[in-house]
């Protein structure tokens, strides 16, 4: 069941009752993009976001038997430096735990986290995206308003590089905590590696789920505002084939301010 659609410019946001209905709405159109493109490509380039906010969306895909998973080369989005490489919180070790690992993907592509020359690693990481362009990306957004670990106010929607070295923002490292996926902001890096707004766009096709109250703030700033870097996820509101998927919690502020 859907509570509402809207659209705002090119974005199509969905609301739905919970976060499991939310997840398998995405999923839907997820495995609906992957099963044309491989059908008529022969292979699909997926780049997912690694968040507890996203497990919807995997379990929903991972319980989808039409998906051609031999098709499918797989790529992340951002990766922290400086953890050790079995650090259950580097996002490569989560997606690979969470799905990866999970189905028989064509390929693997992980960024680096204990990268001893992190622009080294950015130069790397970009040309394998180079190699494989994107067709479809899932990701969420931040409780600062975030994609991928482009953080307000250094987000640059004319970023000439593919894939760069930032600090994270205060709030950024403090949802991390808030996640559940560190203690203390003590343990959360403070460097990252991160994939840039414009190679993110230059996907056909973007998925955007975004489920829980945490996130209704930033919902409400991408949607109602202005599009620009103070909240960097506003930039779907400019791309031709983007849903935002929301559940009930995450849509609150937003109703709110509609009414």
């Amino acid at each position: 069941m859907i509570m509402n659609r809207d659209t705002v410019d090119l974005l199509r946001v969905e609301v739905h009752p919970d976060r499991e209905t939310m997840g398998l709405h995405a999923a839907r159109r997820a495995s609906r993009i992957i099963r044309e493109t491989a059908q008529r490509k022969g292979t699909v380039n997926v780049m997912f976001a690694a968040a507890p906010s996203q497990l919807d969306l995997f379990a929903a895909l991972l319980a989808d038997e039409r998906v051609p998973w031999e098709s499918i080369n797989t790529f992340h989005m951002d990766e922290y430096l400086g953890l050790p490489a079995d650090a259950p919180q580097g996002f490569g070790n989560f997606l690979k735990r969470e799905l990866f690992d999970q189905k028989p993907f064509a390929s693997v592509h992980l960024m680096p986290f204990s990268a001893e020359n992190p622009e080294e690693a950015c130069r790397a990481y970009a040309a394998v995206l180079q190699a494989y362009p994107l067709d479809l990306v899932c990701m969420g957004i931040g409780e600062n308003g975030h994609i991928a670990f482009n953080d307000p106010p250094d987000a640059r929607f004319d970023e000439p590089e593919t894939v760069k070295v930032v600090e994270l923002e205060h709030q950024c490292r403090q949802q991390q905590v808030n996640d559940g996926c560190f203690s203390s902001l003590d343990e959360v890096p403070t460097h990252a590696l991160t994939v840039t707004i414009p190679a993110l766009m230059s996907a056909p096709s973007i998925v955007c789920v975004v489920p829980g109250p945490t996130k209704s703030a930033a919902v409400v700033h991408m949607l109602s505002n202005s599009v620009t870097t103070d909240c960097p996820a506003s930039i779907l509101r400019t791309h031709r084939d983007a849903v935002l998927y929301l559940d009930k919690l995450s849509a609150a502020a937003y109703a709110n301010s509609e009414n």
